[in-house]
């Protein structure tokens, strides 16, 4: 039985937060955007790129989604500071005070975790902060986007971006709900080190994991 918690008129449409027995599912315009069933991969993403950095990282997380990633990175003694960028006001609500609080212990109450709500693509054109890992997980993948403008970030334009907002040595980490074999070309052509991981899923096609070295 499916119970609807919440429906709001988000910056990309209406959003629904929705119980599912134990689970949470997050849907976006009608679509499955992301839930709490599993969440390996989306924890993956932060603890391998931390892996791949010495000493203390200073991550981007790009998404907040149910929580899973940043509470991964908490938990990864390779971390230090965390900046989480979401742009649904909505799914910083559930997390910081609703149900999706207890998914992930709370954490956006530690001291080390700064939100900044705002959209990604926006933000990082306008930043002059950098970072040793950036760990993308705003969409289903570079070529299943949740909005259009989106689909900059995974372009050469916004590889470029990207690349320019990490440290040098840093890693940059991108979630996908499906292969995209251009995307990784793309990858291939701007950093000299790119990593891709298929992580197995219950159901469809393996979640993948790319992790490219500035």
């Amino acid at each position: 039985m499916t119970d609807v918690l919440d429906t709001v008129a988000g910056k990309s449409g209406e959003l629904v937060l929705r119980r599912a027995g134990d689970d949470f599912e997050v849907i976006a315009n009608g679509v499955f955007l992301m839930d709490t069933r599993n969440g390996e991969s989306e924890r993956l993403l932060v603890s391998v790129a931390a892996d791949l950095v010495p000493g203390k990282a200073r991550m981007l997380i790009g998404g907040l989604g149910v929580g899973y990633s940043l509470r991964a990175a908490l938990d990864h003694p390779g971390v230090g500071e965390i900046v989480v960028v979401e742009r649904e006001p909505a799914v910083i609500g559930w997390n910081r005070e609703g149900p999706l609080r207890d998914v992930h212990g709370d954490a956006l109450s530690d001291e080390r975790v700064t939100v900044v709500e705002a959209d990604l693509v926006k933000w990082l054109r306008r930043t002059e902060e950098r970072f040793d890992a950036l760990c993308l997980d705003i969409d289903n993948g570079p070529e299943w986007t949740v909005t259009d403008g989106n689909a900059k970030l995974y372009q050469e334009d916004g590889l470029d971006m990207l690349a320019e907002r990490l440290r040098p040595g840093g890693v940059l980490g991108v979630w996908s709900a499906e292969s995209v074999p251009s995307f990784a070309k793309r990858l291939r052509a701007r950093f000299g080190e790119v990593r891709e991981l298929k992580i197995p899923v219950p159901q469809g096609e393996p979640d993948v994991l790319w992790f490219a070295r500035r």
